[in-house]
């Protein structure tokens, strides 16, 4: 005799059902929000799901709710009404999404972040149907806040993640695509700091992971290396005082300082100075995922993190890949045999990088990229 099938019960009462069929939004103009508040380089993953469900789902309405940061990277994007999530308000923060949600139910929800605090934010969000990560992948009691999952699968990187949250609408993303506006006031500022069309290096060397971070005197020796090859390198960072304390101990260090930017952009000027870029040399951090998004060469930094699961999505060819012998030397054993995603963030751990597989990979890119330099 068949049993019935049993299905848990999610938080707001209607049963967990895994994604093996997908069922497509309502005919008409049907209405999707999206939770994911933050960080900067995953709110940039969020924008090709963005633009897919444009194309493929034009009569969807579509909210965002997203990190008061973060909003001004992506808070122009044409077609989408924003919700600003500031966490910083604490209760109150949660009180204003609510009060912007009142009266309102959505055909779904993309609940795409698992903090504990994104899960009680989804609870602002009245809809049908909950979409959230599976099992695997959830933390923080996320089951208890969605009643449908994303299909169960290892070896992705986080932008194919996010892009499976439309596979149970009967939709898939086969395109990547990411346009993030840029005024021509912040393109403007760019040309003021980088006139002319010298191939250039941005370096964005701090990680909000500080462990990921590359050592001072190692920055500062592909610096010089740069400049003695003739490239125009600028240093650039937000204006906190960790950043600016970094900025200042390279500078120390360098024979030559670079154009010092630290402090002086913001998120669309960065966009602005990147599309002035040829490289930039940056660790695991929100500016490699905005500059591959900007078709940037990224000079990636990869010891605590897997660049296959969180490097820059489009080309990771011009990154130094040191995860498997991080976990060798930290974990004892081989990166393919320790649960995917796993963070090595170690003490020390980004010393497995020397400036000589930087240099390697600084002087591969610029041929690829058929730069003339004179050095």
């Amino acid at each position: 005799m068949l049993r019935p099938l049993r299905v848990a019960a999610s938080r707001s009462g209607n049963p967990i059902v895994p994604s093996l069929t997908s069922r497509p939004l309502p005919s008409g103009h049907s209405q999707l929000c999206i939770l994911r508040t933050s960080a900067i380089g995953d709110v940039t993953h969020v924008v090709p799901l963005v633009r897919t469900l444009q194309s493929k789902a034009p009569t969807t309405r579509l909210t965002w709710i997203v990190g008061k940061l973060e909003r001004r990277l992506v808070g122009d994007l044409p077609g989408v009404e924003f919700i600003t999530f500031d966490k910083g308000k604490g209760r109150q923060g949660l009180r204003d999404v609510r009060e912007a949600l009142a009266g309102r139910r959505f055909d779904a929800l993309l609940h795409m972040q698992v903090a504990l605090r994104s899960n009680l934010l989804s609870l602002a969000v009245k809809a049908d149907r909950r979409i959230g990560y599976d099992r695997a992948r959830s933390k923080d009691l996320h089951g208890l806040f969605v009643n449908e999952r994303i299909p169960a699968r290892s070896g992705e990187h986080v932008l194919d993640a996010m892009a499976s949250f439309i596979e149970p609408l009967g939709l898939e993303q086969t395109q990547v695509r990411w346009d993030i506006p840029v005024s021509c006031e912040d393109h403007a500022w760019a040309a003021e700091q980088l006139p002319g069309d010298l191939p250039t290096l941005l370096v964005s060397p701090m990680s909000s992971h500080t462990v990921r971070n590359w050592r001072v005197e190692r920055y500062a020796a592909l610096i010089d290396h740069a400049m003695t090859r003739g490239m125009r390198v600028a240093l650039v960072g937000g204006p906190s005082q960790a950043e600016r304390a970094l900025a200042d101990a390279i500078l120390g260090q360098v024979a030559r300082p670079p154009l010092d930017l630290t402090g002086k952009d913001t998120l669309k000027r960065f966009m602005g100075l990147l599309a002035r870029a040829a490289m930039i040399l940056t660790p695991d951090s929100g500016p490699m995922h905005m500059a591959n998004a900007a078709g940037v060469k990224v000079l990636g930094l990869h010891a605590a993190s897997n660049p296959d699961r969180s490097g820059p999505y489009s080309d990771r060819r011009w990154c130094v890949d040191r995860y498997d012998a991080a976990s060798r030397k930290f974990l004892g054993k081989p990166a393919s045999a320790i649960p995917w995603g796993t963070k090595i963030e170690k003490p020390g751990v980004m010393d497995l990088i020397e400036v000589s597989d930087m240099v390697d990979r600084f002087e591969a890119c610029a041929s690829f990229l058929g730069l003339r330099l004179p050095g």
